[in-house]
C-alpha cells in the first residue's frame, strides 16, 4: 500500500466539456491549426515506449501519435468526450478511456512514460497544482510534452504597444479573459514546470500565420507547412499564440516504470484490483466501475459548466 495521506484534495474548478459538440462545432474550419500541432507533435513526442496518458484527451484527436506505445490511457473529464474516442478507438486493445480529474490523477507515482496535454492548460486555474500531479506521474527520465496558449504572442504585442489595452504581455502573472480561460507568460510556465523538476528540452511556436486572411487565400496544408518550417526557428522569439513544449522529468530515481498503474483518487493506495467490470481499491474499498469501455474515476469536485 502506498497511501498519499498528506495530499491536497481541495476541490478546484474544472471547464467541463460534458455534452458539447467541441469535434463538431470547433473543429471544422480548423484544418490548419490542427496539422500545425501535428507538425509540432511529431517532433516533440518520444515515438514510443511503454505508457503513454493524454491528460484531456477529448475524443482522441491525436491518438494516432500513440501507436508507439504498449499502453494508452485517454484521459477526460468530459466522458461523453471519451464515448467519442471509445466509438472512435475502442477496438485497440492498447487504448483505455478513463473519466478523472487532472488534478487528482488515478494514477501510481512514476506510472508513465510520457505525458501530454495539448489545448488542456488554457483551462486550468491552479498551474502549480496541475504541473505537480503530472510530475508525479511521470517516471524519472520520462517526458511531459505540453501545449499552452502564449500571453506574449505578436498580436498581443502590438495591441497594447499600440492602444495599451488588454493584458501587459511582460507581467508573469496568467491572464483570464473569460472565465476559466487562461494566456500564460512563457516564463511562468517555464519557471513552475521547473519547480517541479520537469526541465524544457525542446519547443516549438505554432499557429503563428493564424491570420484569417491568409487562412482564406492559402490552403491548410501549405499553410501547416510553412508554419512547421518556423516553428523551431521562431520558438525563442515567443510569437506564436500557441506554445509546444518538451520537459524531461529530472527528479531522483531509476529510470524505470512502476510496475503499478493505478492509485486510488479517494485515499491514494496504488493497492488496486482491476477487473473487466471496475476497479477496486484493497485498502478503502472503494470501486470504480467500468461502463460501457470507460472507467470512471472521478471523485466530487467543483464543475464549471
Amino acid at each position: 500500500m502506498q497511501a498519499d495521506q498528506g495530499a491536497d484534495r481541495t476541490a478546484r474548478p474544472v471547464c467541463d466539456y460534458e455534452g458539447s459538440g467541441w469535434r463538431t462545432a470547433f473543429w471544422p474550419g480548423r484544418e490548419y491549426e490542427d496539422r500545425a500541432e501535428r507538425i509540432a507533435l511529431a517532433h516533440l513526442l518520444p515515438p514510443r515506449g511503454q505508457r503513454l496518458c493524454e491528460i484531456g484527451a477529448g475524443f482522441g484527436r491525436l491518438a494516432d501519435f500513440y501507436r508507439g506505445y504498449e499502453r494508452v490511457i485517454l484521459l477526460d473529464y468530459a466522458r461523453s468526450m471519451l464515448v467519442e474516442a471509445r466509438d472512435r478507438l475502442g477496438g485497440d486493445p492498447r487504448f483505455s478511456f478513463v473519466a478523472a480529474d487532472l488534478y487528482n490523477l488515478p494514477l501510481a507515482e512514476g506510472a508513465l512514460d510520457t505525458a501530454v496535454t495539448v489545448r488542456v492548460l488554457h483551462h486550468v486555474a491552479d498551474i502549480p497544482r496541475a504541473f505537480a500531479e503530472i510530475a508525479r506521474v511521470v517516471r524519472p527520465d520520462g517526458a511531459y510534452v505540453l501545449e499552452y496558449a502564449n500571453k506574449r504572442h505578436v498580436k498581443a504585442r502590438l495591441r497594447h504597444a499600440l492602444t495599451h489595452r488588454g493584458p501587459d504581455p511582460n507581467g508573469r502573472e496568467p491572464y483570464e479573459f473569460v472565465k476559466l480561460n487562461f494566456d500564460f507568460h512563457p516564463r511562468y510556465i517555464e519557471e513552475e514546470l521547473a519547480r517541479v523538476h520537469l526541465l524544457t528540452q525542446d519547443a516549438r511556436a505554432v499557429s503563428t500565420l493564424r491570420v484569417p486572411f491568409l487562412k482564406r487565400i492559402v490552403p491548410p496544408g501549405l499553410l501547416a507547412s510553412l508554419d512547421g518550417a518556423l516553428q523551431h526557428p521562431t520558438a525563442a522569439w515567443q510569437l506564436a499564440p500557441s506554445m509546444f513544449l518538451c520537459a524531461r522529468a529530472e527528479k531522483s530515481g531509476e529510470p524505470k516504470l512502476n510496475e503499478a498503474l493505478w492509485r486510488c483518487p479517494a485515499c491514494g493506495s496504488i493497492e488496486m484490483e482491476e477487473t473487466l467490470e471496475a476497479l477496486t481499491c484493497r485498502a478503502c474499498g472503494k470501486g470504480y466501475p467500468v461502463v460501457e469501455g470507460i472507467i470512471e474515476m472521478k471523485i466530487n469536485q467543483t464543475i464549471n459548466q
